[in-house]
């Protein structure tokens, strides 16, 4: 992953931003030497039906190596959701999972189920789970502690 090879991602979308959704780039251009190109494009909602809608969400999902999908979505509209992660596993694209942001519910098992990953909202454990997914890159980060002993 560079600037010249970002990571082509999608985060799900009911069609209208939302706190999660924002949130996720929040985090991601807090990133450091983290470069990615997000295809999901919630402002453009096509006229029509609902089948028109997914054939918007199809072509969103069709150039990316990773899926973000929102949990909080669920309770919103379930079906546009599940068909968001279903068309992912049918596509062959990995979904990382954002469990419920602020809140100790648990995560939908149907959501779980179809999940390569379920992370917390934490910076840097959703750009390494984009990471390990997208390209397989395993982060071996360590934290360091410094302290003086006396």
């Amino acid at each position: 992953m560079s600037q010249a090879n970002p990571i082509r991602l999608f985060v799900t979308h009911l069609w209208e931003d939302s706190d999660d959704y924002l949130r996720v780039f929040e985090y991601l251009e807090s990133a450091r030497n983290f470069f990615y190109r997000n295809t999901s494009k919630p402002e453009l909602r096509p006229d029509g039906d609902k089948e028109a809608q997914k054939e918007g969400l199809r072509k969103q999902i069709a150039p990316v190596e990773v899926i973000v999908a929102l949990s909080s979505l669920y309770g919103v509209s379930q079906d546009m959701l599940t068909f968001q992660l279903l068309y992912a596993q049918a596509s062959q694209k990995p979904v990382v999972l954002m469990k419920p942001f602020g809140s100790q519910a648990p995560v939908p098992k149907v959501l779980a189920d179809l999940a390569d990953e379920i992370v917390d909202w934490d910076e840097r454990a959703l750009v390494d789970a984009i990471k390990r997914q997208a390209r397989h890159e395993d982060t071996t980060r360590w934290d360091t502690i410094e302290f003086k002993m006396d």
